[in-house]
């Protein structure tokens, strides 16, 4: 597990000091007095639609209903968002953030926006920057284009074009990058109907997020088998 220090700087700011991963940087992370301010539909009140044996909300619950397939899934976003890459953490946590918007699942937007947000210096102002408008958002070039193509696999994997994929290589994407943004977009996609096709909650409370977007040791971390 990667060695990290929290130090609370003042009530909406967290500096967090992650060995190898963001070298100390500090964000202006709203949690929890506002959440994003991004549309992302109404809440669900109806409760799941299968009778869960846990009281954790969204995902985390059906990873506790069903931790056959909690390990697979958690395997495919350790390697994605925190394997080794040339993206950082934070960018990949924003590609998650993006496609969660677009897909209007409240649970993994405000759990991977508080994630992406508090390792960008720009805080959650980048994240609502990216959702309200990709085209003036204070993203690189290189990172403007990535998420341009996970907003095409949002759509459908047939709407990423040859132009989308050419625009990111001439900003500086390489193979693998554009590889693994249209497989977060799409494995996103994924998780996102699950969270939601089973009516899972989205709790209000921000703080819930981001007491999570201050854990560090991955989609692993955590075990989700039932006692034997």
């Amino acid at each position: 597990m990667t060695n990290a220090t929290l130090t609370r700087d003042r009530v909406d700011a967290v500096t967090l000091e992650v060995a190898g991963e963001t070298g100390g940087a500090t964000c202006g992370l709203d949690w929890p007095l506002r959440p994003p301010a991004v549309d992302v539909g109404e809440e669900r009140t109806c409760g799941p639609h299968i009778a869960l044996d846990s009281g954790e909300p969204g995902i985390r619950g059906l990873f506790r209903f069903r931790p056959e397939t909690a390990q697979p899934l958690n395997a495919l976003s350790e390697v994605l968002l925190c394997g080794k890459s040339t993206m950082s953490r934070g960018e990949r946590e924003l590609i998650a953030a993006y496609v969660s918007a677009l897909n209007e699942c409240r649970f993994c937007f405000f759990t991977h926006a508080a994630f992406a947000a508090v390792r960008a210096p720009e805080g959650m102002g980048l994240v609502e920057q990216v959702c309200a408008d990709l085209d003036a958002a204070p993203v690189s070039g290189k990172m403007r284009a990535l998420l341009r193509i996970a907003g095409a696999v949002q759509q459908g994997g047939k709407r990423v074009t040859a132009e989308q994929v050419a625009a990111a290589r001439t900003a500086g994407a390489t193979e693998v990058e554009i590889h693994d943004t249209v497989l977060i977009a799409a494995a996103f996609c994924m998780y996102n109907r699950y969270v939601d096709g089973l009516a899972t909650l989205a709790p209000a409370d921000p703080s819930v997020y981001a007491d999570r977007a201050k854990m560090t040791g991955g989609y692993l971390a955590t075990d989700y088998r039932r006692p034997a």
